[in-house]
């Protein structure tokens, strides 16, 4: 009883930390990734100046629709270069009030009094050295011309080179963390592209649902564009967390598997130790099936009862790790968050119960049919 309560309370304890870490790594991509995207099926880019996007830029319920245009290119600040995303997006983009949160130096301005300027992910700007309180240095940004002269003299000269001041740092993810964020026109001039974008993004009007608005925009966008949820957007990020959290549930399963049938031993001496009430019962009429059904019985109390207890163990440890912040992560400011994060989910309560009592079920059952064994025997005797 002991280990199957045991079992029980670390099984929910780590499935809802595993919840609470899908909640916070979900909040810090969804704060930059939109509700909905809108991309062509075929090539990299499209011309959103169409009647029905038209439309649905006015439609009410749509929050933010914003036009992006991003490609590669090659970032130089001082003496030292790399290759990252550049993300032109419209001013509607900024109707995110969560873009603040993911700022970890400066602002998240993309446009000011001195003209443009950018903000650029944590990763890209530790290797290039970016300081985004300079203001007399400027990241120069490179770009291939759309018509590249064979016989050019100068290979600058095949380049469209555009300068911007760095207003901020952002840090979400090593994915995003890579590329820099400019208003569109100054993406349009570096890119050369005068009016087709690489994606629509959309954010929806509170209390919307975004699978029906989805549908609706499929319907009418036809099979020229894809039109992607959160979820499809980073498919991979949510294969990985359910992966691994079904992963660890198999683990600790087969951990509590042992111990359920641990059970098997404990009915065992019980059912040798209760032979001459066994004899008694059968010589008062009680048939195999009501004597084993005595043993199912109690091998299941046991376990269920074990099962109950952990799982109330394992909500009041839930509780107070939520509530305290029990467990640290490490030093204050040296993470990302400070506490062990918790999140409970009722289906992950009714998992485990199920599981046990499935498992329970099995063990009690090989159990009880020594009793069986033991009525044939005291038969024989007699």
């Amino acid at each position: 009883m002991v280990g199957v309560m045991v079992g029980s309370a670390a099984l929910i304890i780590i499935l809802s930390v595993f919840n609470g870490f899908e909640t916070v790594v979900l909040n810090m991509f969804n704060t930059i990734t939109p509700q909905i995207s809108i991309i062509p099926a075929q090539g990299k880019t499209f011309d959103p100046n169409t009647t029905y996007f038209n439309q649905l830029k006015k439609d009410k319920d749509v929050y933010s629709f914003t036009e992006v245009l991003q490609e590669n290119a090659l970032l130089k600040y001082n003496n030292k270069q790399a290759v990252g995303m550049v993300k032109g997006v419209s001013l509607d983009y900024l109707k995110n009030d969560k873009l603040d949160s993911t700022i970890k130096e400066g602002h998240f301005v993309l446009r000011n009094k001195s003209g443009n300027s950018a903000v650029i992910g944590s990763a890209l700007q530790s290797y290039l050295a970016v300081n985004t309180v300079d203001p007399f240095t400027e990241l120069e940004i490179f770009s291939p011309k759309k018509t590249m002269s064979v016989n050019s003299i100068n290979p600058a000269d095949d380049f469209v080179i555009k300068s911007i001041r760095v207003s901020g740092v952002f840090e979400v993810q090593q994915e995003f963390d890579n590329g820099i964020i400019v208003p569109l026109d100054f993406a349009r001039g570096l890119l050369g592209e005068d009016k087709n974008v690489s994606a629509i993004e959309i954010n929806l009007q509170p209390g919307v649902n975004v699978d029906d608005f989805q549908k609706e925009v499929i319907d009418k966008t036809g099979n020229g564009f894809e039109v992607r949820n959160r979820a499809e957007q980073n498919r991979s990020l949510y294969h990985i967390l359910n992966t691994e959290k079904w992963a660890v549930y198999i683990i600790l399963t087969f951990i509590l598997i042992i111990a359920i049938f641990n059970i098997i031993g404990s009915l065992t001496m019980l059912v040798i130790d209760k032979v001459k009430d066994i004899a008694i019962l059968s010589s008062l009429g009680a048939g195999k099936r009501l004597i084993k059904q005595i043993f199912l019985f109690e091998g299941m109390m046991i376990t269920m009862s074990g099962c109950l207890l952990g799982l109330v163990i394992g909500l009041i440890f839930c509780l107070f790790q939520q509530h305290f912040n029990l467990i640290k992560m490490g030093e204050e400011n040296t993470t990302l968050i400070s506490a062990y994060p918790i999140g409970l989910k009722w289906k992950d309560f009714i998992l485990v119960f199920f599981t046990v009592g499935i498992f329970s079920f099995l063990a009690s059952g090989l159990s009880s049919n020594l009793s069986v064994k033991k009525i044939d025997q005291i038969n024989q005797t007699i």
